[in-house]
């Protein structure tokens, strides 16, 4: 598979409601994987190229056992409480930042309020700082972004409990 292939299979499979693929053609395996959880805890995207073998449904079950993503990775999502709340999303691509300067404390944490229009955080983008606020007013029950982690457009920074 060529370079501008798989980068329109990536495009299209982005733009798509799947949040799983795994394609396999002879000895080319490629395997997406969208998934809610915050990149930095992401498993990425993998592509291997192993010697071409025929595959039996035994070795397909085999196959799927020995794969990153196993019992323990969902187990420990199940285990996780599923927080409700109005996600607060980028707006852009860039660097975001949970604090106004290095030495003050984070804009906003788990427990405190917002109000809509309140600045949460910062994204800096092509060297300017843009501030993102609230759309909703509540309480913050998740933040789901690291400080000075990179963020992608329409990608959830914050989880508001309204009320």
């Amino acid at each position: 598979m060529q370079q501008e292939e798989l980068k329109d299979l990536l495009t299209i499979f982005d733009q798509s409601s799947l949040t799983e693929l795994n394609l396999k053609d002879g000895g080319f395996e490629l395997y997406f994987n969208k998934t809610t959880t915050p990149r930095s805890q992401a498993a990425p995207a993998t592509i291997s190229e192993q010697p071409a073998a025929t595959t039996t449904v035994e070795n397909a079950a085999a196959t799927q056992a020995e794969t990153p993503q196993t019992a323990s990775t969902q187990d420990e999502q199940a285990q996780e409480a599923v927080v409700e709340g109005t996600e607060i999303v980028s707006p852009i691509v860039g660097v975001i930042y949970l604090r106004p300067a290095p030495e003050k404390p984070d804009f906003k944490k788990v427990g405190d309020h917002v109000e809509a229009g309140e600045v949460v955080c910062i994204v800096e983008a092509m060297k300017v700082m843009n501030e993102i606020t609230s759309d909703v007013s509540g309480e913050i029950v998740e933040v789901l972004v690291e400080n000075e982690e990179v963020v992608e457009f329409n990608q959830p920074l914050f989880k508001v409990k309204e009320g």
